[in-house]
């Protein structure tokens, strides 16, 4: 894997009190372009004892129109969660509209190959994790997190836990918009395939305590309807997890609140499969 990808590190900033913040540039086969992602590290209180501490990892899914950028401008307080509860957060970019997924009709699509078989790997090679899917999570907003699921449903050995926070967990109610078409044609000629396509789909493959799942979403967002509908789908399957809705809209004032909820219910899951 390392000689594979390259990588070029590129400095934002070390806190006294808080963990180091990096991005890091790698080259993509499957995606076809070199592409970055921010890191953000629990600092290592026991180097100076020459002790190497490994671990857990979070990863972090940009929302349509985002990138490697969004989670760490929208919250901020992650270099210091990352030292007080001593878990690494990563951050790739998920480009304009990928819906992290691998495209059938275009080729320059593969979000879902990109993530589960270049990133993941590349961060374990190379950062101080701890590599099984009882220590790896996955969450995102919006269009991630509708990736979060879809990934860890279809990768569930590489994630043991996984979140979404106003997640388009089900983009046929909006045929027309974020490019979702580019990737998988008109929708009018082709429901069968987006219906494949989407978390709704996706769960039907779950078996209960596969993933440990946490799923929320402000009460006046556009996706509230669908991710309603999800919950209602996970409870006639009976696969436990962990809904809340709470008053918020589609915006970042929501999404830097939830994820502090959600990384609690990770470093839970963690602590539990220590």
């Amino acid at each position: 894997m390392k000689k594979m990808i390259t990588a070029l590190c590129i400095f934002i900033g070390v806190h006294a009190i808080a963990g180091k913040v990096d991005t890091i540039m790698i080259q993509s086969n499957y995606l076809k372009k070199a592409t970055k992602f921010v890191i953000i590290q629990p600092t290592n209180q026991s180097q100076a004892n020459n002790i190497k501490e490994y671990y857990p990892v979070v990863y972090l899914l940009n929302g349509y129109g985002g990138d490697y950028g969004q989670w760490p401008i929208t919250t901020p307080q992650l270099a210091k969660t990352a030292d007080d509860l001593k878990i690494i957060f990563v951050c790739p970019d998920g480009g304009k509209g990928s819906w992290y997924f691998d495209s059938p009709i275009d080729s320059s699509i593969r979000y879902e190959s990109y993530i589960t078989k270049e990133l993941v790997p590349y961060i374990d090679a190379n950062f101080s994790t701890k590599a099984d899917p009882k220590s790896r999570a996955i969450t995102g907003l919006s269009m991630g997190g509708h990736g979060a699921l879809f990934l860890a449903i279809r990768h569930s050995d590489l994630f043991g836990a996984a979140g979404s926070t106003s997640g388009g967990v089900d983009f046929r109610a909006f045929p027309k918009k974020w490019d979702i078409k580019i990737a998988l044609g008109e929708y009018e000629i082709n429901k069968e395939r987006w219906y494949e396509y989407t978390v709704m789909r996706q769960v039907e493959l779950l078996k209960n305590n596969q993933l440990a799942l946490i799923i929320d979403c402000g009460v006046d967002d556009f996706f509230m309807p669908v991710n309603r509908a999800l919950h209602e789908k996970l409870l006639q399957l009976k696969i436990d997890h962990d809904y809340i809705e709470r008053p918020g809209e589609h915006n970042h004032i929501y999404w830097g609140n939830s994820i502090d909820y959600q990384i609690l219910f990770f470093k839970k899951f963690f602590q539990k499969n220590k």
